[in-house]
């Protein structure tokens, strides 16, 4: 099984405006394509909603003839198969508490929760091309009236240092917490993560963790790297990424998942 990252594996930034490149490069299209053809199973596995990833399938010209894929969504708390999409499980928290403690700190924050395969409810707009699906203005309040299954709190105007710093201070107990590249951070469930995810994918696929291999650049594929029987880390991943990986293979640019997928297909 090869579990991969989105973006920052297979998309890489545009570097005069940081924006994802929604392309794969046609090395790493057909090194996906020769894992396939060996028999392996591919599966994604991202912090993008469910709606966010089918294109990336896609693209890939996968699943082929009538066969399904699975897809880690939501950095674990959702899975789903698709053709058609079908959401096979999904895990929710309580919010209001932590999303509380955190307006404290950053009280001009955009906070969005997820509706799983429709889009966003959320306080404020994020910035454009950030989060996509349907988008519905609500106040905080109402947002985490109920369990989700993720929340992203966004300030533009802050730093990833600064975000740091706030989750630090904050403990962030009692959920899972992921940095961007940027001042972004996301809320999980307790112990959800894609490495968790993918345990249950793997055990549908009957493939043992000893032959995931998984490939990512964040600091939301750190679980996934060290459950992996092989997790690599993007050559640009952050220093912490690399560390929790079992090797380092080149940068996204210079098509970094092609590179490793060649050394096994």
């Amino acid at each position: 099984m090869v579990a991969l990252d989105i973006d920052g594996t297979l998309y890489a930034n545009v570097r005069a405006t940081g924006a994802v490149e929604e392309k794969i490069s046609r090395p790493v299209f057909e090194a996906i394509q020769r894992a396939v053809d060996a028999g392996a199973h591919i599966v994604l596995s991202t912090g993008r909603s469910a709606f966010g990833i089918t294109q990336v399938w896609e693209q890939l010209g996968l699943p082929r003839d009538e066969q399904q894929v699975l897809t880690v969504a939501s950095n674990g708390s959702v899975v789903f198969s698709y053709p058609p999409m079908e959401i096979l499980s999904t895990i929710t928290f309580d919010a209001r508490e932590l999303v509380e403690r955190l307006l404290q700190e950053i009280p001009n924050a955009a906070v969005a929760v997820e509706e799983v395969g429709i889009g966003y409810r959320l306080n404020r707009p994020f910035p454009d091309g950030e989060i996509t699906g349907e988008l519905t203005i609500e106040p905080v309040e109402k947002l985490v009236a109920d369990p989700v299954t993720r929340v992203i709190i966004r300030d533009p105007h802050s730093s990833e240092e600064e975000f740091v710093e706030i989750a630090e201070k904050l403990g962030l107990h009692g959920t899972n917490y992921f940095i961007g590249w940027t001042a972004w951070l996301d809320l999980s469930p307790e112990g959800v993560s894609k490495a968790s995810a993918l345990r249950e994918v793997a055990a549908r696929l009957d493939v043992d963790q000893a032959d995931v291999l998984a490939i990512g650049d964040g600091r939301n594929d750190v679980e996934m790297l060290r459950w992996a029987g092989r997790g690599v880390a993007m050559g640009q991943a952050p220093l912490e990424v690399q560390e929790a990986a079992d090797d380092v293979t080149e940068t996204v640019e210079d098509d970094g998942v092609a590179v490793e997928l060649a050394r096994w297909f």
